[in-house]
C-alpha cells in the first residue's frame, strides 16, 4: 500500500475562528443608483465584486455603500481571521444584501477566498453586529500521475506535463542526489511522477501535496524512488531495493544551475594566471537559494576574502562542505547553527573576488579541499518488517502507474 496518509481530522465539522464586533448603527446606506429596483427587492440580492487595483478593504466596503463606521467596524471583525494586507486585486468578494428595518437593503454577509483551503465568512446579525470566520475548505485528496519528455531541462518538461510548480522543485531536489540536471540529461529523456492533489468539490485542482513516486530515464540508466514512512515517522525516498537516496550529501546545492567551471587547474577569470580551483562553481541568478548539502553544524559565517560572504558546514568527523559569493546568508542562521540537508542557508550573489552572481562549493576530506563529484557516500537500507512494509507499499505505487487513469481517488478530508 502507499504510504500512509494523515488522519483525517475535522470530519465532523469545518473548523471556524469567530470574533464579534461592537454594534455599529444598525442600517446601511444605499447607493444612490437604480432606487426603483431596491424597493421591491426579495429576500436577499448577492453581488459579487472584485477588488480593483489599490483597494483596501475599508475603501472597498465603503464602494458598495457601507457607511464609513460599519465599514471600520467590518473589517475590525475580520481582522483576527484575515489581514487587510492580505487582499489582492482581481479576488472575488461575494456580497449578500438583505432588507434592513426601513426597506432599503444593508449589507448582511461577505464571503470570499483567502486561499485555496479556506474561505472567510463576515455576517451580520439583527442588532447590526459583525462577526468574522476562517472556515477550512473540505478538499478531496487524489493521486496525480505525470510523464513527460525532455526537450531542454528537467523544469520545463514537468512544466508542458501540468506539473505543479512545488511537485517540480521536490522532483529537483530528490534527482540532485544522484544526477547532474545540467550534464546528464538529454533531450529525449523521459520523467514520470506521482503525487498528492487537492481538489475542490467541483473536481478542480486547488493545490498539491507529497511526491509519492518519482523516476528519470536517462537513456544508459533509470531511476526510481518511492516514498516510505518508516515507523519512527521519517518519511524519505527509497529505490526499489529499500535503500535511501539521501545521500550524505548531495551532488548539487542549488536548483537547475549550471556548471560554469570545475574542480581543478584553470586560468582564474580575475587574477590572470593558472592556479588551483578547489570546488565547483554554479552560475545562477543572483538571490538563487542555496541548500545544505547535508545534515550538519554552521561552523563559519561571515566574510573571508576572495570568498566573500561564506558558510562552512560541518557534517561528521571527517566532512564538511562550503559556499561562497553568497549575496546573503539565510535568517537566524549562525555559527552553531544546526542545519537540515536541503535547508537553505544563503542566496546566490557576486560578493568577494568574483566575476558574476554564481555559487562556489567545496567538499573537504579531513579539511582539504577534494572534487565534488568524485564523493561518493550511500544512504541507508530498510530491513526487516520495514523492509517488508515498504515492498508492499512498492506494489501499491506500482499498481496505480500502471492503471489506466491519471487520477485516482482515495480519500477525502480536509484540507491541511
Amino acid at each position: 500500500m502507499a504510504p500512509p496518509l494523515p488522519p483525517a481530522a475535522g470530519l465532523d465539522g469545518p473548523r471556524r475562528t469567530t470574533r464579534a464586533s461592537a454594534p455599529p448603527p444598525p442600517v446601511l446606506h444605499l447607493p444612490p443608483h437604480r432606487p426603483a429596483e431596491l424597493s421591491r427587492v426579495p429576500a436577499a440580492v448577492e453581488r459579487i465584486v472584485e477588488v480593483r487595483r489599490g483597494d483596501t478593504l475599508l475603501s472597498l466596503l465603503r464602494r458598495v455603500g457601507l457607511a464609513r463606521e460599519d465599514a471600520r467596524a467590518a473589517v475590525d471583525a475580520l481582522r483576527p481571521v484575515f489581514s487587510p494586507r492580505e487582499l489582492q486585486s482581481g479576488q472575488e468578494m461575494r456580497l449578500t444584501f438583505r432588507p434592513g428595518p426601513s426597506g432599503t437593503l444593508q449589507l448582511g454577509a461577505v464571503r470570499f477566498d483567502s486561499g485555496p483551503d479556506q474561505e472567510i465568512t463576515l455576517t451580520r446579525d439583527e442588532a447590526g453586529r459583525f462577526s468574522a470566520a476562517a472556515i477550512d475548505k473540505r478538499l478531496t485528496l487524489s493521486r496525480a500521475r505525470a510523464t513527460g519528455a525532455i526537450e531542454a531541462n528537467l523544469f520545463q518538461a514537468g512544466m508542458r506535463s501540468g506539473v505543479p510548480f512545488p511537485v517540480l522543485r521536490q522532483l529537483i531536489q530528490l534527482f540532485s542526489y544522484d544526477v547532474d540536471l545540467q550534464r546528464d540529461l538529454q533531450p529525449g529523456n523521459r520523467f514520470e511522477v506521482v503525487y498528492e492533489q487537492f481538489e475542490d468539490e467541483a473536481g478542480r485542482p486547488v493545490k498539491s501535496g507529497d511526491v509519492l513516486f518519482a523516476a528519470l530515464d536517462l537513456g544508459d540508466r533509470s531511476l526510481a524512488f518511492y516514498a516510505f514512512t518508516t515507523a519512527e515517522g521519517q518519511r524519505d525516498f527509497y529505490t526499489r531495493s529499500g535503500e535511501s537516496i539521501r545521500k550524505a550529501l548531495l551532488r548539487t546545492p542549488i536548483d537547475g544551475a549550471e556548471i560554469t567551471s570545475g574542480f581543478g587547474m584553470r586560468e582564474h577569470p580575475i587574477l590572470g594566471f593558472t592556479r588551483m580551483h578547489k570546488g565547483i562553481d554554479f552560475g545562477a541568478p543572483a538571490g538563487t537559494p542555496i541548500y545544505a548539502a547535508g545534515d550538519g553544524t554552521v561552523v563559519a559565517l561571515g566574510r573571508r576574502g576572495g570568498y566573500g560572504n561564506y558558510v562552512r558546514i560541518r557534517h561528521n568527523a571527517r566532512y564538511a562542505t562550503a559556499y561562497a559569493h553568497a549575496s546573503r546568508f539565510a535568517k537566524g542562521l549562525a555559527v552553531g547553527s544546526r542545519v537540515r540537508q536541503g535547508q537553505i542557508v544563503a542566496y546566490v550573489g557576486t560578493t568577494g573576488r568574483s566575476t558574476g552572481p554564481h555559487l562556489h562549493y567545496e567538499v573537504l576530506v579531513d579539511g582539504r579541499q577534494v572534487d565534488p563529484q568524485s564523493v561518493k557516500l550511500v544512504g541507508r537500507r530498510l530491513q526487516g518488517p520495514e523492509l517488508k512494509r515498504f515492498l508492499a507499499a512498492v506494489a501499491e505505487i506500482d499498481r496505480l502507474r500502471a492503471g489506466p487513469q491519471d487520477r485516482v481517488l482515495v480519500a477525502e478530508r480536509p484540507a491541511r
